[in-house]
């Protein structure tokens, strides 16, 4: 048996907050790379350099991958969840900022919030932490309105926020299937092949199916960006992500990547110099808020009406 801690430690904490600045500057990267590589391409590339380097770490571990364990399904739905998702993040980012579709994509908690209930009872939020993520949703919602009143890209702008939303219910989505399946107790190195293997041949057939064309050229301003895409982020980050999952509560995880659109906004901000508004602002503000609030301890009184509730 897994063994799963009820709270977040001190090491989760730490490995959250380096996988929260990993993954604002990944979309940064994203958007650099996208100017010589187009993005279903990009994310087919940066998904099977990282599946072969998972595989390669597994084998020096001497760790089975391909024994029967009942995770089929689940990992082949996993992964085109993932695939899914990635599209959305890829495609959306030639409408949108980086530090926009950052913000966006952690609408996720929510999706994990509200489902995870009905997977792990044991997981669901109290009335105060529930308070929490509607704050943080709010704030969020004030900031996706910015696309259509005032944006602040082009007039497309609101396209790109759009698939940004789409790509966080894919997010949580996939993380509700983990744990609904055999994946919660599989290694998280099998975890991740699964969603790498088969969103890169998912994300490979899509470039091919719409014609994307060829980069005329590479150079180090694109290759190095979906480098750290593929080892840095893909294959490191998301590694330790889904050890993770394996050891903690899934919903208090997915609350504390709120952080992550913090990093994002000022990635974006100091290395593509995109704009900073005041409205993204208050939302990101929000957002904290609401990540304190859902990780701050049940009372006991919330405790003791618990098994009435299950």
């Amino acid at each position: 048996m897994t063994e799963r801690k009820s709270q977040l430690d001190t090491g989760a904490v730490c490995s959250l907050l380096l996988c929260c600045v990993l993954w604002g500057l990944n979309h940064v990267a994203t958007k650099v790379t996208l100017v010589e590589i187009p993005p279903l391409m990009q994310a087919s590339a940066r998904s099977l350099g990282a599946s072969l380097l998972v595989a390669l770490w597994a084998r020096a571990r001497s760790l089975p991958l391909l024994d029967r364990d009942g995770t089929l399904v689940g990992g082949l739905l996993a992964g085109a969840l993932f695939a899914a998702e990635f599209a959305c993040i890829f495609i959306g980012l030639q409408f949108t900022a980086a530090s926009r579709m950052v913000v966006f994509i952690y609408l996720a908690p929510f999706v994990v919030a509200l489902g995870m209930p009905f997977i792990a009872p044991t997981e669901r939020l109290f009335a105060l932490q529930l308070g929490g993520l509607v704050a943080a949703f709010a704030g969020v919602a004030s900031a996706f309105a910015e696309g259509f009143s005032a944006p602040v890209v082009g007039a497309q702008q609101w396209i790109g926020d759009a698939l940004g939303v789409a790509a966080a219910v894919l997010w949580g989505a996939t993380t509700l299937v983990i744990r609904a399946t055999p994946l919660s107790t599989a290694k998280p190195e099998k975890t991740l092949l699964y969603q790498l293997a088969v969103s890169g041949v998912l994300l490979g057939v899509a470039s091919v199916l719409v014609d994307e064309a060829w980069p005329a050229k590479l150079t180090s301003a694109s290759l190095l960006p979906l480098a750290f895409q593929t080892v840095v982020v893909t294959f490191a980050s998301y590694l330790l992500w889904f050890w993770l999952i394996r050891h903690y509560p899934a919903t208090r995880l997915a609350s504390f990547t709120l952080l992550t659109p913090i990093a994002g906004l000022f990635a974006g901000a100091l290395l593509l110099n995109e704009p900073i508004t005041l409205r993204l602002v208050v939302a990101l503000a929000a957002v904290a808020a609401g990540i304190a609030i859902v990780n701050r301890p049940p009372s006991e009184k919330s405790l003791r009406v618990t098994p009435s509730q299950l």
